[in-house]
């Protein structure tokens, strides 16, 4: 499962990529004589972009880059690849592998049309080719992608539209039909930190819901979390999973129907509601992002197949 994410991932970013690394102009920068080269050709002129651009041959997306366009291309750098490979354990053989989700994946980071820096508005939500939108904000300290995605090197100009380079991959949350693995529990499975976590939910009957369409917003306690609350708690680990009803009572209360990411987070103080029907209130700052007071998001936006996953630092108790 995990390797069709790595899949869909590393696809994304070569098309990204693929379209992106063209000519290299600085940000508003328009050049003196209008550019001759495509999408693709720029891509390939640059250097340094084959995996990319064996994954836009291998999803059929290439003579789509050489079009008439235009097309406005918000292309992942060879550092935001290869930390995304890395970070999979995929190799970029095992990405060309599924040709359908690479396909989908790769669209995601193309929108019809030729969009500068200067056309943008704070917010903007324009469709990709994918048909699922993004989430593009501009403000003084420049623009983002979802809220994780920054551009570094904006308006690289190409005959048949625009590339934008961005420092992380983009992954789009799945319409419920389209979505591919893997999902919340598969996610949490394939990093080694949830044991615990994933433990409790077995033995509190909630994979199912965990593992079902969504979408749904996870706040994850790593093991060492657990550990944490296992020693507050001066019990074990199976007295705790033995417990099913309060485990069901703890489990329900870190998560929240919907995806909520980082950016969907509003600065200050702000409360969501439980699947439980209890309050979290969560704090947003220069700082980071804090929920009850007393727990920290160490990392945000881990993304699944129905949902996202936010790594927490300490276990949440509902009172």
């Amino acid at each position: 499962m995990r390797t069709h994410l790595l899949r869909s991932t590393a696809a994304a970013i070569g098309l990204s990529l693929i379209a992106g690394v063209g000519a290299v102009s600085s940000v508003g920068a328009a050049p003196a004589v209008a550019p001759t080269a495509d999408i693709v050709d720029t891509a390939s002129a640059a250097g340094g972009f084959t995996t990319l651009l064996a994954a836009a041959t291998s999803a059929g997306l290439v003579d789509a880059l050489k079009g008439p366009g235009p097309l406005t291309v918000f292309a992942p750098t060879d550092a935001a690849f290869a930390s995304l490979l890395g970070a999979l354990k995929l190799t970029p053989e095992q990405l060309l592998a599924n040709k359908a989700l690479l396909t989908f994946v790769l669209k995601y980071h193309v929108v019809s049309g030729k969009i500068l820096s200067t056309d943008l508005a704070a917010r903007n939500e324009p469709v990709s080719l994918a048909g699922v939108p993004l989430l593009v904000k501009k403000d003084a300290s420049g623009v983002t992608i979802n809220g994780y995605a920054k551009v570094t090197t904006a308006d690289i100009l190409a005959s048949n539209g625009v590339i934008h380079v961005v420092d992380s991959v983009l992954l789009p949350l799945l319409a419920p039909s389209e979505r591919p693995s893997p999902n919340i529990v598969e996610v949490a499975a394939s990093t080694g930190r949830f044991t615990t976590l994933l433990a409790a939910a077995k033995a509190a009957g909630l994979v199912g819901a965990l593992s079902g369409p969504g979408p749904l917003t996870v706040f994850a306690p790593t093991d060492a979390a657990f550990s944490g609350l296992l020693r507050r708690l001066n019990t074990t680990p199976a007295k705790l999973l033995r417990n099913t009803t309060l485990l069901k009572k703890v489990l329900s209360y870190h998560v929240v129907s919907g995806a909520i990411t980082s950016a969907d987070i509003a600065s200050g103080r702000s409360v969501v509601t439980t699947l439980g029907g209890a309050k979290i209130v969560i704090r947003k700052s220069a700082r980071g992002v804090t929920l009850n007071g007393n727990s920290r998001v160490t990392t945000a936006d881990v993304l699944a197949s129905n949902g996202v996953i936010h790594v927490i630092s300490r276990v949440l108790m509902p009172r």
